[in-house]
């Protein structure tokens, strides 16, 4: 399983503008290459790769990078030009094409929140890293069952309930059984 935007990305929309507003975010914080890959704990051929649009990257690594640039994981997604919080980007996809997840849009919060459809194929897993302390999450299951690994406990989600943790924690999302899974996650900083 990889959390990378990568060519698993099914448009290069994305990278595009994870290129073009890295760039322009890091030009008006006026930090060089360098300076930005200390402060991130990047490294600097990633920056640069990430800015020529030919370099992949973790969702955690995009986290990293907006927390060194004083911004937002959407500011260094979404489309500049959007008018809307509506993104409807596809951010990550497993081996299979029914498991992907999607950035439906956000809204403003102490940091951000942001607003997720998630699905994961049968015997598919998510292996996520730590937020930042202070960041939650909140998950609704539409359909099927999911195990949410956290660090203290495993739990089962079924369809119509719901979850929120911390996610300045490892945790997993799982598919275990033999159908598809969906759910919406809110992440809330």
């Amino acid at each position: 399983m990889s959390n990378k935007l990568h060519s698993q990305v099914e448009s290069t929309g994305v990278l595009t503008h994870v290129a073009g507003n890295l760039r322009r975010l890091r030009q008006q914080a006026g930090i060089s290459q360098l300076a930005l890959a200390q402060a991130s704990g990047l490294s600097r051929r990633m920056i640069v790769g990430l800015e020529a649009g030919e370099t992949n990257i973790s969702l955690s690594n995009l986290d990293k990078l907006a927390t060194a640039l004083g911004t937002s994981f959407v500011a260094l997604v979404s489309d500049p030009e959007a008018q809307s919080q509506r993104l409807d980007e596809l951010l990550w996809k497993g081996h299979r094409k029914e498991s992907r997840g999607v950035l439906l849009g956000f809204v403003p919060a102490t940091h951000e929140a942001q607003l997720w459809f998630w699905s994961l194929a049968a015997g598919e897993r998510y292996q996520a890293e730590p937020d930042p302390p202070g960041w939650h999450e909140m998950i609704f299951v539409v359909s099927g069952s999911l195990t949410l690994e956290l660090e203290a406990e495993t739990m089962v989600v079924p369809a119509g309930r719901y979850a929120i943790y911390s996610s300045a924690q490892t945790y997993a999302y799982r598919n275990d059984a033999d159908t598809p899974l969906a759910f919406v996650r809110n992440v809330v900083a």
